[in-house]
């Protein structure tokens, strides 16, 4: 069990039996008023979030997700399949692997996460390298300000924004969490 004070953005929690993901927990201490904290929900199987304020103290039944080490298959319309080192196929639903599908490549090793023995979502690694292959040429004197940027897109259509010096057929290590440039590979 946990309080409501100690849930940070991405735990899971039992609310009313079904099992729900905090998208927003802001903490809230005025005057005389106890502590509350607002939080947002979104319900992890299904559609659907919710919002609601409880008290800095209220408990809550914390809920365990399993991980497996999968690599990328193929897609099977309308779901992604996913593959362990046993051939246990795992298929998650587009709308949730977010971010994910800017960046996944066939063959690509990352995390599905159960929940029930369910796939519910993937993690992909921290970092990853991807080759650029189209950005447009640096026009020089293009450089007034500090740091300038200029889009390039990657295999799967995903555009990012990267230096001046990056050309078509760099490969570059993408931050996953933010989906920013982090250097050349």
């Amino acid at each position: 069990m946990k309080t409501a004070q100690e849930l940070r953005v991405g735990n899971v929690v039992m609310i009313d039996g079904t099992a729900q993901v905090v998208v927003k927990a802001e903490y809230n201490k005025s005057g005389r008023n106890s502590a509350v904290v607002k939080m947002k929900f979104k319900k992890l199987q299904g559609v659907g979030s919710s919002e609601s304020v409880y008290k800095a103290d209220d408990k809550f039944e914390d809920v365990r997700l399993d991980r497996q080490d999968v690599t990328y298959s193929y897609f099977a319309d309308p779901a992604y399949v996913f593959m362990d080192a046993d051939f246990n196929q795992y298929e998650v639903d587009a709308e949730n692997l977010g971010d994910a599908l800017h960046y996944l490549e066939e063959g690509m090793a990352c995390e599905v996460v159960l929940f029930n023995e369910q796939a519910i979502s993937v993690e992909l690694p921290t970092t990853i390298v991807r080759e650029i292959t189209y950005t447009e040429p640096a026009v020089k004197g293009d450089t007034s300000s500090g740091k300038v940027l200029k889009p390039a897109k990657i295999a799967t259509g995903f555009e990012i924004s990267v230096p001046l010096f990056c050309t078509t057929g760099d490969k570059i290590e993408i931050d996953t969490r933010t989906g920013e440039y982090r250097s050349r590979a």
